[in-house]
């Protein structure tokens, strides 16, 4: 009976608005029309009207021809899309409800925010004008008040600008006054970009006193935009600035703050970050950083940065299967009270070019590799502290790999370097140096493996590579591999140095055994145990790397994942009595509520690496989610060196539908010349809904 009555009155209807409809249909589906003279039309039981994306639900729906009104009887809800929702007791609209008067209503924009109004009037399709309002994302339950809601004498929401104006606005908790406006304006939910004031932070600073930061955004365009914050406390006069662009190939951000304050009195402080991409023709992709500041306390100070070494960078690589091209100049900007950046390699430079072939006759696979380093230093002190060095390097390797018929697998990696080395401001070195170090390998491997009883993989493989290089060549100062990390990932690696000045030389050899679980289900599992064997030591291997004597130290690491949420990484190097010479671990776990963490780093003192002190440090972190409103945060690290912590950190979360509350505490203990400790309490309030982004994280709420 519905359809009939559709095809009825929309024919009829049709008829009677056409002059007012052209360009849109109007139609109107309900239980039961009747018809009186040729001017009324009376639609009753399940009424819905039709025009364009607008649609109408209601009880009762009269159109009057002569006065080109519809008539409503509630309850009824007018939506447009999915942005715009009003429900009203009854209401006098235009056949095109782009115009009209809806009273005892109630308006939901974006699912998100409602308005409650003793009265809503609909103009010229755009504009939606409530008098006597109370506006609120919370979930209301009959008559007790919202956790917080804005009381208004007007609004007027341009559905165009997607704005929301008030008027006489008063801002309520828990039906408490908390601040009063003669007018705001806020955003449409649905509006991603607007200018205006975004969630302001509280921030209290033992050193700064307590402020107020209040960001305000300004959107340049579609894909530009700019936040200026002041930052307002008796001890400081701060202003932050972000900058944000797209193009079409790349993006750029640039974060700044310009200060005035009683830690540094008559002296101006800032800083700048600023970073970029761009991706170019044939692959080419442009990245570039900018990292400066004022002095050194700066960063820490205000919570900007925890670096103690700024890099300021411009590179341009590519990236292909069978070849890799880089370029890339760094200057550096040490804010250590023990560094002097006259005398430290601040300004690097590196070009690097690898290219893959496969030989059909040769067969396996061949590494091309050239690269340009040079490195320099502001000092015109003759020795280390002034001492510039500039390389170019070429290798040549050859890598093939054989399976034998017993299950072993024999890998050869062979190498031929060639390095010429540009030394000046140092007299102990010849000016001009060159470095031929040819490097010939094997390495057999024996895979086992075997599936166990719960449905896991384990694979135990016994290791051996021999090897011999001999450098024929000048004496190189060891500028770029003053640090050397022995681990499982460099194991069998042809030479433990990290850079190309510095190479190992003579016979050696490389033990390993590592055996592995792997399960789709259950606990999984790994564990190294390695060795190095050496014909003769060699002098730039650091006491703490553990490879400084003929016999290395024993390399272990080893991984647990347990299906219980229980993850536990831990690497050692010990010598012949057992002693640690480093060590570090990280042990987590985790439920639904709960997660923990611990790390562990012990290293010892070496003169030689600039660490007259032994490393014995315990991080300890974790956050607990108490219910579906409240989280807590928490961190600690403790320095068992120096007998107390080093910083702390607890946090505090409340979520709910219709407001976000973060506050988070911090104390930093340590000091030096340029810093004091100092501790930070940080308290931010959002009030949900005015947003784009509602965040992820849904609330069901019931009334009793």
């Amino acid at each position: 009976m519905r359809r009939v009555y559709a095809i009825i009155v929309g024919f009829w209807l049709g008829l009677c608005v056409s002059a007012a409809t052209a360009q849109q249909a109007v139609t109107l589906l309900a239980d039961q029309v009747t018809v009186q003279g040729s001017s009324i039309l009376t639609a009753t039981g399940n009424v819905e009207v039709f025009f364009g994306d607008t649609q109408l639900q209601a009880s009762q729906v009269v159109y009057d021809q002569t006065n080109d009104q519809l008539r409503i009887v509630g309850p009824i809800a007018l939506r447009q899309g999915d942005q715009l929702t009003i429900l009203a007791d009854a209401a006098e609209l235009d056949p095109q409800l782009q115009n009209g008067i809806l009273q005892s209503a109630r308006m939901v924009l974006n699912q998100q925010v409602q308005l409650a109004a003793a009265e809503i009037n609909l103009v010229d399709g755009r504009y939606t004008q409530l008098t006597k309002v109370a506006a609120t994302s919370c979930h209301v339950c009959g008559d007790r008040p919202p956790l917080w809601q804005i009381r208004a004498s007007r609004v007027v929401h341009d559905t165009l600008e997607k704005q929301i104006y008030f008027d006489n606005a008063q801002l309520r908790v828990l039906d408490l006054p908390i601040f009063w406006l003669p007018r705001l304006r806020i955003p449409d939910p649905s509006l991603e970009r607007a200018t205006g004031f975004l969630i302001p932070q509280i921030r209290a600073n033992t050193r700064l006193g307590t402020g107020l930061k209040i960001p305000y955004f300004i959107p340049i365009g579609d894909h530009r935009d700019v936040t200026l914050t002041p930052y307002f406390s008796p001890n400081t006069r701060t202003l932050e600035a972000r900058y944000r662009q797209k193009f079409v190939n790349g993006s750029i951000t640039v974060n700044a703050a310009a200060t005035t304050d009683d830690i540094l009195p008559n002296e101006f402080r800032g800083y700048l970050f600023a970073d970029g991409r761009f991706d170019f023709q044939n692959d080419f992709t442009l990245r570039f950083d900018v990292e400066t500041t004022t002095d050194d306390a700066y960063l820490l100070d205000y919570g900007y940065s925890g670096k103690d070494r700024l890099d300021s960078a411009i590179s341009i690589s590519r990236v292909h299967s069978d070849s890799y091209f880089n370029a890339g100049l760094i200057n550096y900007f040490s804010l250590r009270d023990t560094e002097n950046n006259a005398t430290q390699p601040t300004l690097v430079a590196d070009v690097v070019y690898e290219r893959r072939l496969f030989p059909v006759n040769l067969g396996g696979e061949l590494n091309l590799r050239a690269d340009l380093h040079s490195h320099y230093r502001r000092s015109d002190t003759f020795g280390p502290d002034g001492r510039d060095v500039s390389r170019l390097g070429l290798q040549a390797a050859w890598v093939r790999d054989w399976t034998l018929s017993n299950g072993f697998i024999l890998e050869t990696n062979n190498q031929l370097n060639l390095d010429y080395f540009n030394v000046s401001q140092d007299n102990n070195y010849p000016d001009n140096a060159v470095s031929v170090l040819p490097t010939l390998s094997a390495k057999l491997r024996w895979p086992l493996v075997r599936s166990d009883s719960k449905g896991g993989t384990q694979t135990l493989e016994p290791i051996a590579q021999i090897m011999w290089s001999e450098d024929f060549g000048d004496l190189i100062p060891n500028e770029e591999s003053t640090r050397v990390e022995f681990d499982e990932g460099n194991l069998f690696a042809l030479s433990k140095f990290p850079a190309a000045d510095q190479r190992e030389s003579g016979l050696r050899a490389n033990l390993g055994l590592s055996w592995a679980r792997v399960a789709d289900e259950g606990w999984q599992s790994s564990f190294v145990l390695g060795r190095v064997f050496s014909s003769k030591s060699n002098p730039n291997f650091t006491q703490s790397s553990g490879l400084s004597s003929l016999q290395s130290d024993w390399l272990i690491s080893g991984q647990l994942d347990l299906d219980n949420g229980l993850d536990l990484t831990a690497r050692a190097i010990l010598n012949d009595t057992l002693a640690v010479t480093k060590s570090e671990a990280r042990l987590d776990w985790r439920n639904e509520k709960l997660r923990v963490g611990a790390s562990y780093v012990y290293i010892v003192a070496d003169t030689a690496e600039d660490r007259p002190d032994p490393v014995n440090e315990l991080s300890l972190d974790g956050n607990y989610v108490v219910n579906q409103n409240w989280s807590t945060s928490a961190g600690v690290r403790y320095s068992f060196i120096e007998d107390r912590a080093a910083s702390a950190n607890l946090g505090l979360r409340y979520e709910h539908e219709c407001v976000e509350v973060d506050f988070s505490a911090s104390r930093r203990f340590t000091s030096s010349s340029s810093l004091e400790p100092s501790t930070d309490f940080d308290l931010s309030i959002g009030l949900r809904g005015f947003t784009a982004n509602a965040g992820g994280k849904k609330f069901a709420h019931r009334c009793n």
